[in-house]
């Protein structure tokens, strides 16, 4: 496996975190969050509830049975991006159709890992959810701190036309798994 790009997760309050990178190569700003699930990271992503919001993962090794058409909550990726502490390098999961990291570079999410989730998790929960910005990419920590600071805030977003679907769809009792 090839060693992955650095990466930072900045928040509104000038802390900032260091990892590696996986899925797209992005900037992105949201709203950190968390979710201390033991598993049911695809689940998590394609959660329309956490549209617009960086998801830090607290189990400590995720991606691990990869991704599949049959266990999403939604058609696409909700969350803008994701926190982990460890990327599994291998999928292991005979209905897996994608790794995590792959995944997530098909809808541009970008995400990072060898992050402290527990330290950051202990910080949300202490201080509040928080706008971040979370990159892939090249940029200086201060500038993702602007970054995460001027993302405008949740509160008051409508989020639903994003996240709902254009046309009512039914589910046949056949079709149910």
């Amino acid at each position: 496996m090839p060693t992955a790009k650095p990466a930072l997760l900045a928040l509104e309050d000038g802390s900032v975190y260091h990892g590696r990178a996986f899925g797209a190569d992005a900037t992105i700003a949201g709203e950190c969050v968390f979710n201390t699930s033991m598993t049911g990271y695809q689940e998590i992503v394609t959660d329309p509830s956490y549209f617009g919001q960086i998801v830090t993962l607290t189990a400590p090794m995720i991606g691990n049975y990869g991704i599949n058409a049959e266990d999403t909550e939604a058609a696409a990726p909700r969350a803008s991006g994701l926190v982990v502490r460890e990327l599994s390098p291998i999928v292991s999961n005979w209905r897996a159709t994608a790794s995590l990291g792959d995944y997530l570079r098909q809808y541009g999410i970008p995400g990072i890992s060898e992050v402290d989730t527990r330290a950051l998790t202990k910080k949300l929960r202490v201080d509040g959810a928080m706008k971040c910005c979370l990159t892939t990419l090249p940029l200086a920590e201060a500038d993702a701190v602007a970054r995460a600071r001027g993302w405008h805030d949740m509160a008051g977003s409508d989020y639903v036309k994003d996240t709902t679907c254009a046309e009512p769809y039914f589910w046949r009792a056949e079709d149910a798994t």
